[in-house]
């Protein structure tokens, strides 16, 4: 029995009817690798195997009653695999658009919390012999870079690899009952006191130094500066979904003839695309579009750790500026500073405000936020959230067959109906584009302009390179 983190449980209790907290990959494959064939069993088999190595993929939730406690996972005494690994067809002629219409329709319900939060739907019918895997996770177990990482314990280098070794645990708990539960809250209910006193404290320095950085002569942005735009307002459970491969050396050959960063390119493609969207639906804000960026703070101490180790970075992607270079030098520079930021008030914190409070509150706050329409009453959290993982540099296998995309999904938040998540792996860059589907209808017309903002800056590149030295 393990205890969920304040962070871990709040993704639990924050989650409403259209704020699903999974995160979601569509893995591309091509089953011609897989020297046994490739079926739904087998990937049942594969799977099996492999979550021996990750235990959470066993864990399910039990509440403490009332939500005075943070919940507990337990190894599921009834664990099913083929509940969790599924089997649909895409319709046909199964291109790209039927695909990510499907992969829309899948993401749009939330996991089951009786069972381990997680689930694969192996997609079937897609043209030229690929096949998919909607991979699902809630947050509470996962996060972008734990994900990442658990991907290379899922899959495999080769395609006929010998079975790995595996732990013996045993398997089934026993489902601890509400009277043990609540003893437990009642002891850790004791030094909630002490911990709202040390979480004002870190406020207070946390905010001294959130003063300083609003000093400088431009500050990063800060949460409810951004916008309003179509992107922002009431989202609802219905999502649409698109995905395209970019150029890894494309953006490498941008990075290096600017000097900036490759997530200042990827920032600077997504706002690229983001202002040619804007400007064809004639609705470009004089201010430019602000976007959460997620940062990892897993260190080398808490890398094995389940559950989610992330800050929050707030980042301009000033889409006001024409120019694309000018764009992605004004990204860099302004991100340079919200990195700074970031890291300062991140040496300030010992702890989140979910450590001092009941999760049941945290679920009322997200209910009477979206209950009473505060997504269009206030002011935007921020325009949407672009979040970029480091994937694995090497070929990947899945039950034998061959990894050929991992395209990645977070969750919608906070009135923002777009997420953009991105994962490089040895040759390309995999961008998912999710939505709410009444806030953006089409998300192609997204995915592929940002196909056409790289092209930018490649040919912007190639001109710098071209000019004299010390010109």
């Amino acid at each position: 029995m393990q205890r969920l983190s304040g962070p871990d449980a709040a993704f639990l209790y924050g989650e409403t009817r259209s704020w699903h907290m999974h995160v979601s990959s569509v893995l591309m494959a091509d089953p011609s690798t897989a020297p046994q064939g490739f079926s739904i069993e087998r990937l049942r088999e594969n799977t099996a195997k492999r979550i021996e190595l990750a235990p959470q993929f066993r864990w399910r939730v039990v509440e403490v009653p009332f939500g005075v406690d943070n919940p507990v996972f337990v190894d599921d005494p009834n664990f099913d695999i083929e509940y969790h690994v599924r089997h649909i067809a895409v319709p046909p002629p199964g291109g790209p658009r039927q695909l990510g219409e499907l992969v829309g329709d899948l993401a749009s319900y939330k996991l089951d919390r009786n069972r381990p939060l997680w689930e694969f739907w192996l997609i079937e019918g897609i043209e030229g012999g690929q096949v998919a895997v909607l991979a699902k996770v809630h947050h509470a177990i996962i996060d972008g870079v734990s994900g990442a990482d658990l991907a290379t314990v899922l899959l495999d280098l080769e395609p006929d690899p010998p079975d790995p070794p595996t732990p013996i645990r045993p398997h089934g708990e026993r489902i601890p009952a509400p009277p043990e539960l609540l003893a437990r809250a009642a002891v850790t209910n004791m030094v909630m006191p002490w911990r709202a006193a040390q979480f004002g404290a870190q406020l207070v320095r946390q905010g001294r130094t959130f003063l300083r950085f609003r000093t400088q002569p431009k500050p990063p942005p800060a949460p409810f500066s951004a916008p309003r735009t179509s992107f922002n307002g009431r989202i609802s459970p219905n999502r649409r979904f698109a995905y395209t491969t970019l150029s890894l050396d494309a953006m490498k050959a941008v990075k290096n003839a600017f000097g900036v960063k490759l997530n200042d390119v990827v920032l600077a493609i997504c706002a690229g695309a983001l202002r040619r969207y804007l400007q064809g639906r004639d609705e470009l804000p004089e201010q430019p579009l602000i976007a959460q960026v997620p940062v990892s703070t897993r260190t080398e101490e808490t890398k094995d750790q389940v559950g989610v180790q992330v800050a929050a970075m707030f980042a301009s992607l000033e889409t006001q500026v024409e120019d694309p270079v000018e764009r992605l030098l004004a990204i860099h520079a302004g991100t340079q500073g919200a990195k700074e930021m970031q890291r300062a008030m991140a040496a300030d914190k010992i702890m989140n405000l979910t450590d001092t409070m009941s999760p049941a509150l945290v679920g009322l706050a997200a209910r009477m936020y979206t209950g009473a329409r505060l997504e269009d009453r206030t002011p935007p959290v921020f325009n949407l959230i672009i979040s970029n993982v480091p994937g694995p540099p090497f070929d990947l296998y899945m039950a034998g067959a061959r990894i050929t995309g991992i395209y990645p999904m977070g969750p919608l938040l906070y009135g923002s109906g777009l997420n953009i998540t991105v994962m490089s792996n040895a040759t390309g860059v995999d961008f998912g584009v999710l939505t709410c589907r009444d806030v953006v209808r089409d998300p192609w017309v997204i995915s592929d302009a940002l196909s056409e903002a790289l092209d930018e800056l490649v040919t912007a590149a190639a001109l710098r390179q071209q000019e004299p030295a010390g010109a």
